[in-house]
């Protein structure tokens, strides 16, 4: 018998878990999360969120500095309701049991990073994600009507395809692949995608080893449309040391007063934007991978030095310790970093009430498109974006839930057919890695439509070994992410191959600038029905 529940989330993010609060209240709600409750990349996110919490900061000045990062592809309906919901959803977030740095006043501590005009983050020390992903889960165990489901991953989206369509068949649920290896039906009259970003894609990440772009994998098969795929963003700052597994040095580290500078001591953000190191991400992302290849040298440096030791240990805790257990002492010595993958700013495409057009499939977070950050992500209005579409996103769903009849028969179960035990596993391993290292050195940060080019034939290759390994044995969950991964990579080919132009974090050496008369408009693909 498969498994029925109100309300199907897939993740547990801070977008899947707000949502999954809000929807209790109506009806029963599923959280599947691909391995344990706290992975996600919810629970990496150092900076903080950003909100319009005290003056003299006002909501126009945020969303002003949201459209300026965008590079003009952001849109003002989407930027204006997550600016203007923002402070509501933050404390809603504090009264929950976050806790986030106060000043001996009791106010919130604010700081700010890079392309915002005020200090306007609040943080939980170095540490803000895990901060909120512990007080979301904790709220969420005190709610009977949620249970969650971990070490469960979501193959495929089941559709109703008895029902003449006009358009897209409604979405049903998913098939999920158990720990034990057996693959359910997990039911539901509204699915909803919070399965966030893509970083794996890439062969150097900030990302958890769970991010694999399922959601929009999943969603562009079943006939979702796709936007904005070309976007992604790089972050300029990871720890770069043979053992780190690219461990993430926060923008915030930069707002305190961070300075970057080359091997030979020399600063060098001053030649590339007037901020500084206090530019927009994909300005400094792109001036760092310049002057690495400049110089050949394998990295650059971020110098706290002169800010202290006491300063730097309370206001950065976990990034001091880590950084001190790679024999680096941050108060001493400039941090040694390179930029790497980090969020995913297209996806799926959502209105302002996180619907996509497949019937009954919604999509809020990282996986989705709503317009919020254009061509290039400002800082810490990621887990800003999770909280206000996670909120919005249930007043319609529970509208729909309670308007939907059961349907009078269960799609059918997971068809095996003659896939057997693979003897072949060593084409996963192969593919993942080609696949993440042709995404890094091709359709990186800096691309070409020779790049482009050789990445789009490479892949199709990939794409149909992967199907055919897919269809021949049975399904693990390293062969789900491999196709995820794989069909994730084409769609970011595929659209950074249609803009013929550099905006934002898209920027190719042949279209090395802006065209605002024919490219200011989003990058919209689907796959026919």
């Amino acid at each position: 018998m498969p498994h029925r529940f109100d309300f199907l989330v897939l993740g547990g993010g801070v977008a899947g878990l707000s949502f999954a609060l809000q929807a209790a209240r109506h009806g029963t709600v599923a959280i599947l999360t691909k391995r344990d409750r706290f992975e996600s990349n919810t629970a990496y996110a150092q900076g903080g969120i950003a909100s319009v919490l005290a003056p003299p900061d006002t909501f126009e000045a945020h969303i002003e500095d949201t459209l300026v990062a965008g590079a003009g592809l952001c849109h003002r309906d989407a930027v204006e309701v997550t600016v203007k919901e923002g402070p509501s959803r933050v404390q809603e977030l504090a009264d929950l049991g976050a806790e986030f740095n106060r000043r001996i006043t009791g106010e919130f501590d604010l700081t700010r990073e890079g392309g915002h005009s005020a200090r306007r983050i609040i943080h939980s020390g170095d540490i803000t994600g895990r901060e909120v992903q512990r007080a979301l889960l904790a709220a969420c165990d005190e709610v009977p009507n949620i249970t969650f489901f971990p070490q469960t991953a979501a193959i495929d989206l089941i559709q109703d395809r008895r029902v003449p369509s006009p358009g897209v068949s409604r979405c049903l649920g998913v098939y999920a692949l158990l720990e034990d290896g057996v693959i359910e039906r997990f039911l539901a009259k509204v699915t909803v995608l919070a399965t966030g970003g893509a970083g794996k894609v890439y062969l150097y990440t900030s990302n958890p080893d769970v991010a694999t772009g399922d959601g929009v994998a999943m969603a562009y098969r079943a006939g979702a449309k796709v936007a904005n795929m070309e976007f992604y963003q790089f972050h300029p700052t990871c720890l770069y040391h043979p053992e780190a597994k690219s461990f993430l040095i926060s923008e915030a580290l930069r707002g305190e007063g961070g300075k970057l500078k080359l091997k030979s001591g020399a600063s060098f953000m001053e030649r590339y934007h007037p901020m500084g190191a206090l530019a927009p991400r994909d300005v400094v992302a792109r001036a760092i991978d310049a002057e690495m290849k400049r110089t050949g040298d394998d990295c650059v440096y971020l110098d706290m030095t002169h800010l202290g030791r006491a300063f730097l240990a309370e206001r950065f805790p976990n990034i001091y310790a880590t950084c001190k257990a790679f024999n680096i002492d941050m108060a001493v010595q400039p941090i040694p970093v390179v930029p790497a993958a980090h969020y995913m700013c297209g996806g799926v495409v959502t209105d302002l009430e996180g619907r996509t057009n497949v019937p009954s499939l919604y999509a809020i977070g990282e996986v989705t498109c709503t317009g919020l950050h254009g061509a290039n992500r400002l800082a810490s209005n990621s887990l800003l974006e999770g909280l206000v579409f996670g909120h919005r996103a249930v007043q319609v769903a529970a509208e729909e839930v309670r308007a939907q009849p059961t349907p009078s028969e269960d799609p059918p179960p997971w068809d095996s057919g003659s896939a057997v035990e693979s003897d072949e596993s060593v084409v996963v391993t192969h593919n993942w890695d080609e696949i993440r290292r042709l995404m890094w050195n091709y359709v990186g940060i800096v691309r070409t439509d020779k790049r482009l080019m050789r990445a789009r034939r490479r892949l199709e290759l990939l794409r149909e070994e992967i199907r055919d390994y897919y269809w021949r044995f049975k399904v693990t969950r390293d062969v789900i992410e491999l196709r995820n991964i794989a069909d994730v990579a084409y769609l970011i080919v595929d659209c950074a191959s249609r803009r013929k132009e550099s905006r934002g974090l898209h920027y190719t050496l042949d279209y090395p600038h802006p065209d605002d008369h024919r490219w200011l408009r989003d990058t919209v693909v689907s796959r026919e029905p």
